[in-house]
């Protein structure tokens, strides 16, 4: 499918050698997050407000009202979360994560147990931080890079129900359903299983919190993939998954299509009164959290853009046709492509490299190498250390590479593709890393490493 927009403005990128990639690899030890963003070909890091806005967002941005309290285009964010999610109260944040932490605070109690279908960095984070101990449920193919189930983000009813009569329900103040699920390889989640999972919830009088961070997408699988949808609108599916969740936490910098903010929606009248508590601790007001006026203006109206079934699908087909290509020059992938990247299998391209010598962390720096292309580890350092201080040692263990909405073009992914895949060649003269500094908590973002002799 051909890009559903025209371009009116370029950046310049830069085209590097090998030789300048390789004091920039080093200078950021072997961690793509550190490397600068000059040095950086075509960047994959993440989608996560690396969007181009458009015409009518960037307009909007001029018409940001800045008041310190009651700015009209709060109430424009309001208005188009209710419209677009059903949710009755909204409290802005400056990015996902801000959402989550408020979340986490008021709701969880020191030794609670939060279910999910897959954890996420952050998200467990804040959760452990608050005193939960995180559970994931999702279903055993997500766990499967090859299994081509169409819905691998659906939470597994039975794994529920066990945690549920293991430490009861009252120990569960809500279930963390994401949709769709990052680390699974962007895999969506049926409406169906939404369906059982909040009946579930509801006998046991325990609440549904979404991470919305990538709905549309979701919506646009649930549309592809699920009988019954076919006909639907992505405005019409988004509202109905969220019909099933009592709030959710949201990272606007993703399908909300701006490079700023988020926000917390709740149905709870006493919890939103507990969370604009916070808010004011921690990111501003509660008509604009952590966010400027002109930039939830930017998200108000981004938000309604990215309900664009043009938009939608051409961002899936981007990811599609990536995949296609490296799946076939028999490049290991997770299957079926998935919504905002693809997951290159790190374990499967270097089988030489044990898991706690970091294959995909390595393998992430060499595509850097090789290509100027910046991607992202998420294996073993992404799922850090438990409270004992061992390895996390998650069964898939993967490269991400992101495609950024509305920035990129097919032959960009043709440049990727051919990295790749010159690299897949000489796999097996590659060793792994080890530490140089390791932090304690969300180790991905600022460890350094070296490679092993």
């Amino acid at each position: 499918m051909a890009e559903p927009y025209k371009i009116k403005m370029v950046e310049p990128i830069a085209v590097t050698t090998r030789e300048h990639r390789e004091k920039a690899l080093k200078k950021a030890g072997y961690n793509t997050f550190l490397l600068d963003s000059q040095d950086v070909y075509i960047d994959l890091l993440t989608d996560s407000g690396t969007n181009a806005m458009s015409d009518n967002q960037w307009a909007g941005l001029m018409l940001g009202d800045e008041a310190y309290a009651g700015s009209r285009n709060f109430e424009h964010l309001q208005k188009a979360v209710r419209e677009l999610y059903g949710f009755k109260h909204v409290v802005p944040t400056h990015q996902g994560r801000g959402a989550e932490n408020i979340l986490s605070q008021i709701m969880i109690k020191p030794g609670d147990y939060v279910p999910g279908n897959m954890y996420f960095t952050t998200t467990r984070a804040h959760q452990e931080l608050n005193g939960a101990i995180f559970r994931d449920i999702i279903i055993d193919e997500a766990h499967d890079s090859q299994s081509e189930h169409p819905f691998k983000g659906n939470i597994d009813l039975e794994k529920l129900r066990a945690l549920i009569d293991e430490v009861g329900a009252e120990r569960i103040p809500y279930i963390c359903l994401a949709v769709t699920v990052n680390l699974a390889g962007g895999q969506p989640v049926a409406l169906n299983n939404i369906k059982a999972v909040y009946q579930l919830a509801r006998e046991h009088k325990i609440k549904i919190m979404m991470d919305a961070t990538r709905c549309v997408e979701n919506a646009c699988f649930i549309k592809q993939r699920e009988k019954g949808y076919e006909e639907k609108t992505i405005k019409e599916i988004v509202r109905e998954m969220f019909s099933f969740a009592d709030g959710c936490t949201m990272s606007g910098k993703k399908d909300g299509l701006v490079n700023i903010g988020g926000f917390l929606a709740l149905n709870d009248d006493d919890l939103y009164q507990k969370a604009t508590s916070l808010v004011v601790v921690y990111e501003g007001m509660p008509s604009y959290g952590g966010m400027t006026g002109r930039d939830m203006e930017a998200l108000a109206r981004g938000m309604y853009e990215s309900m664009d079934y043009n938009f939608i699908t051409h961002r899936l087909a981007q990811i599609e046709y990536l995949g296609d290509k490296l799946d076939a020059a028999g490049i290991p992938i997770v299957k079926p492509v998935g919504g905002h990247a693809i997951f290159l299998d790190a374990r499967e391209f270097y089988p030489q490299i044990p898991q706690d010598e970091f294959p995909a962390q390595m393998l992430a720096a060499q595509l850097y190498l090789q290509s100027g292309v910046r991607s992202m580890e998420r294996g073993i350092v992404s799922a850090g250390r438990d409270q004992r201080g061992n390895h996390y040692y998650p069964k898939l263990e993967l490269v991400r590479l992101t495609i950024p909405r509305r920035v990129y073009t097919y032959a960009h992914l043709d440049v990727v593709a051919n990295a790749v895949i010159d690299l897949y060649k000489t796999r097996d003269q590659v060793k792994g890393l080890r530490f140089v500094y390791e932090p304690p908590v969300l180790r991905f973002f600022t460890a350094r490493f070296e490679p092993l002799p």
